[in-house]
């Protein structure tokens, strides 16, 4: 299976991104292969919604969505990739998301299967609700499988998150994908 994961974490070190790394060793050693894009890092501009696209493209700006777009299609699973920030989804992955506007269809068209990795300092059992609805609400609207979710709460760092049980689960959610 190919998989394409979106990570959305400015600290390229941080703890949601030692989760992904945690995945992505887990499918590989499964025998998947495995592209990340660096949405926090990347060229890519807020959707501005002028419906140039038509809702299924191409999109006017010229960036680095471009590049992205056919390896989103080309996937048989997408894994979204954050931080929480204020309980929601990181700002640069949201940005990238907002994007699909552009390639709905097409990806409503592959029923993709799909995870979600976040690490949130914050342990409350509330923590991750309005990310899990969110989240869920993309997997019904694009036809997504829900593959998982890893949401480690109590991950403020990336020491705390390599001594919780969340790197553990990351690696077995991708080394037991079919």
């Amino acid at each position: 299976m190919k998989i394409i994961m979106l990570e959305g974490s400015p600290n390229r070190n941080g703890s949601s991104n030692l989760l992904s790394d945690s995945f992505r060793q887990g499918a590989e050693a499964a025998g998947h292969t495995v592209e990340i894009i660096d949405a926090a890092h990347g060229n890519i501009h807020p959707c501005t919604g002028c419906i140039h696209c038509g809702y299924e493209g191409p999109c006017v700006q010229k960036d680095d969505m471009e590049k992205i777009r056919p390896k989103i299609l080309e996937a048989d699973m997408v894994v979204f990739v954050t931080p929480l920030y204020y309980y929601g989804m990181s700002a640069q992955l949201k940005t990238l998301i907002d994007r699909f506007c552009a390639f709905n269809s097409s990806i409503q068209r592959k029923h993709m299967k799909s995870a979600l990795l976040a690490a949130a300092w914050n342990s409350d059992n509330w923590t991750f609700e309005a990310l899990e609805c969110h989240y869920k609400t993309l997997v019904r609207y694009l036809n997504l499988t829900d593959m998982g979710m890893i949401l480690g709460t109590g991950c403020g760092t990336p020491s705390m998150t390599q001594h919780s049980m969340f790197p553990r689960q990351a690696y077995q959610l991708g080394n037991q994908l079919k």
